[in-house]
């Protein structure tokens, strides 16, 4: 089913797949990114990012005020940084690698495009929330939640797991964004602890039931909030800005699945400094920064999202993340988003 404020089809949904993540290598290899300014100086990092400019921008501003190290910026999908990465090669201009997902940064780790950080930066990360190679460590959490409108529904009228929106009273009133690269990594979980065919059977579940189509999280939170559906599947933190923009009255909240599972997946995003770095020292102190402190009180605080490092602690609107009941999960295996992409085509999703 399709939705006035989406805008985006299934067929459109395919082209979007299609290019992020099969022409971005020939894109990459046809027209090479340009930084500006002289990346070569010692005191310049050259940072891809997978996150959004919203979401850090103040925060690497912040670390070039304290530093006097300058920071360039490119900034695109966690998944197109990474194929960016490895059709540069040896001739990558950069530094580091800062993904939305742990996926995109254990695909590069598996085609040793990655660094081993020091050993005292990986130990101030809980061990499921890092490479266990040490080559890439989470920053902050992110965890997958449902989303519902809280004029039409109270906490108890939702399913316990994330298959009872399979259910048919769930017909035309669920939200979702099969392109976003968070709902893939949410797939491929799934797959990876229900099997391949219990995930597909979700995706077909769902599907029947003409779920409403979305580009990303915050549409979804928004079409909740308008009554357009009455449930989405999103990340935790997008709730949070409509919130702090418009108030208590926003008639949308997070339910955090009570019996877990891939529904109450807890992600990274995480940093990991590329093997063909010639500033690998600098990198690590940057890694070293995003853990400290000041940044994670600036992923609690400002995004919402859990902190990892240290004796910050998350917001008091979110659950502790030793309540999140997440699957019993390695993130390094969300590296497979290919047989994600497979199977949502398989499917007629994507």
């Amino acid at each position: 089913m399709s939705s006035d404020s989406s805008f985006l089809s299934r067929p459109v949904l395919y082209g979007i797949g299609i290019f992020l993540l099969i022409s971005a290598i020939y894109l990459v290899t046809r027209h090479p990114p340009t930084l500006p300014g002289d990346a070569s100086n010692e005191s310049t990092l050259v940072l891809y990012s997978g996150r959004s400019e919203d979401l850090i921008r103040e925060l690497l501003q912040r670390y070039e005020e304290e530093t006097g190290t300058k920071i360039q910026v490119r900034y695109g999908k966690s998944a197109e940084m990474a194929a960016t990465i490895l059709e540069e090669g040896d001739k990558s201009p950069a530094d580091l690698l800062f993904a939305q997902d742990a996926g995109s940064l254990g695909a590069l780790a598996k085609k040793g495009s990655l660094s081993r950080l020091p050993t005292e930066i990986s130990a101030r990360v809980e061990p499921r929330f890092r490479s266990q190679e040490g080559m890439w460590v989470g920053v902050s959490g992110r965890a997958r939640v449902v989303v519902y409108n809280s004029n039409k529904l109270k906490l108890e009228d939702l399913p316990s797991q994330i298959f009872g929106f399979c259910e048919p009273e769930w017909l035309g009133r669920i939200g979702w964004a099969p392109a976003n690269g968070s709902f893939q990594a949410f797939v491929t979980a799934l797959r990876a602890t229900e099997g391949e065919e219990q995930a597909r059977e979700w995706l077909l579940g769902i599907q029947k039931n003409e779920p409403y189509v979305y580009p990303k999280n915050s549409p979804i939170v928004a079409a909740v909030g308008a009554g357009e559906v009455d449930v989405g599947f999103v990340n935790h933190y997008y709730l949070f800005r409509f919130l702090a923009e418009q108030g208590e009255s926003f008639p949308a909240r997070n339910a955090f699945l009570s019996s877990g599972g891939a529904g109450s997946l807890v992600n990274v995003a995480g940093v990991g400094i590329l093997q063909t770095s010639k500033r690998k020292e600098a990198a690590a102190k940057f890694v070293t920064w995003l853990l400290e402190p000041g940044a994670q009180e600036y992923f609690s605080s400002k995004n919402y999202e859990y902190p990892l490092a240290g004796s910050v602690s998350p917001s008091d609107q979110l659950p502790p993340l030793d309540r999140v009941k997440a699957p019993d999960l390695n993130l390094t295996d969300l590296e497979d988003l290919e047989g994600t992409l497979k199977l949502l085509q398989e499917t007629g999703i994507l």
